[in-house]
């Protein structure tokens, strides 16, 4: 397996910055991946993720295997060539999403037997196979091994039968990855918020001996500060020299003080999902352009962003398009969003090059105080 390069330029406490390399372009860390969860970033050609400053893009196991299916994927050229997409590419392994949104399933030892959410068809899916969908069919430059996403809240014993089944199945997820060139293979700590098994779970995590190192279990519930709870009791048992990656976090905040905490990657369907709601992301907070104060507001969603969407459209012509129902709305402020995530991520990386970032934390927690993410009640909330 290929353990593709890592190199720290600068850190500020536990902030690092940096490059990942690999065979189809350099990552710079902290990095923040556009999701594209059926092989498109939702409301956006390609160019225009590209153009917003992204250099990796997630793919989604769970949905491309469901619909067209991973074989025709592989049959299109694979999804780099399907999507358009030159970048590198990482897809997950499908385990969230069969904890998330498949119904009936029966999980053992050797992997999940699950039915599709779209038709109700029985899928079967184990580490292997979810190998060959990733590296073999879809064609990812990072695969993430098959793991177990743990309810929140749970019980010590749950999240500990969960890490044990996690730990398994990463081994034979590496396995079933053999000797590959030029495509490497992430774990995956899971562990709940309990410290001495997420501890246990780091360490057999890290003897396996994978290109990266996933956080997995949060932003499932358990809110902004059990997030930075775990990080803070995770980061210590993980090697410097490898990437950190949160899976599926999150609000900028989230992102800000997970970087603080020595992560360096990470996904979510946020900018996206905010902006076909008329939710924007600024600097000073989000914007809700639905709202009726914007009607007649001539102001740009924020200029200091460098993205025609950022800077072209006014709040009040935004606000018209939500009210009528035209998809430029959507498509406008999904824009911008993805554009702003990365320009928070340049903003954290140059900070942490030149000794500020300290400074420009306390800043961004000033301004989205009200934005961290508060728990929710039960595991399926």
């Amino acid at each position: 397996m290929a353990i593709f390069p890592f190199e720290i330029s600068a850190a500020e406490g536990a902030a690092r910055t940096g490059r990942l390399g690999t065979p189809r372009g350099d990552i710079r860390t902290p990095a923040f991946m556009p999701v594209g969860t059926a092989g498109t970033v939702k409301a956006l050609y390609m160019d225009q993720v590209a153009s917003a400053g992204a250099d990796i893009i997630l793919g989604n196991t769970y949905h491309l295997m469901l619909r067209p299916g991973a074989e025709r994927v592989k049959k299109l050229g694979g999804l780099h060539a399907f999507a358009k997409w030159s970048g590198p590419m990482l897809t997950d392994s499908g385990g969230f999403q069969v904890w998330s949104l498949a119904q009936l399933r029966k999980m053992d030892a050797d992997g999940v037997t699950f039915q599709s959410h779209i038709d109700g068809s029985t899928h079967r899916l184990t580490p292997a196979r979810s190998i060959e969908i990733q590296a073999d069919l879809l064609g990812a430059d990072i695969s993430m091994q098959l793991d177990e996403c743990t309810n929140f809240p749970c019980t010590a014993q749950e999240a500990e039968r969960s890490l044990e089944l996690s730990l398994s199945w990463g081994q034979r997820s590496l396995e079933a990855f053999g000797d590959r060139k030029v495509q490497t293979l992430f774990g995956i700590v899971q562990g709940s918020n309990f410290p001495a098994l997420r501890e246990r779970s780091a360490k057999g995590v890290i003897a396996q001996g994978f290109g990266g190192i996933a956080l997995g279990g949060l932003a499932v519930g358990e809110g902004h500060q059990k997030m930075c709870d775990t990080i803070d009791f995770t980061v210590p048992h993980l090697p410097a020299h490898l990437p950190r990656y949160v899976m599926g976090v999150g609000k900028p905040i989230d992102l800000v003080e997970s970087v603080a905490r020595g992560i360096d990657m990470f996904d979510c369907v946020l900018p996206t999902r905010s902006g076909r709601h008329g939710q924007a992301w600024t600097w000073d907070g989000p914007v809700n352009v639905t709202n009726a104060k914007f009607a007649e507001d001539l102001s740009p969603l924020d200029s200091a962003v460098d993205c025609p969407a950022s800077r072209d459209f006014s709040r009040a012509y935004l606000h018209h398009l939500f009210k009528a129902g035209e998809y430029l709305g959507p498509m406008v402020l999904s824009w911008h969003n993805t554009a702003f995530f990365q320009a928070l991520m340049a903003e954290i990386r140059a900070a942490i090059a030149e000794g500020r970032f300290e400074a420009l934390r306390a800043r961004l927690s000033s301004a989205w105080a009200g934005t961290r993410s508060a728990p929710k009640e039960g595991p399926e909330a």
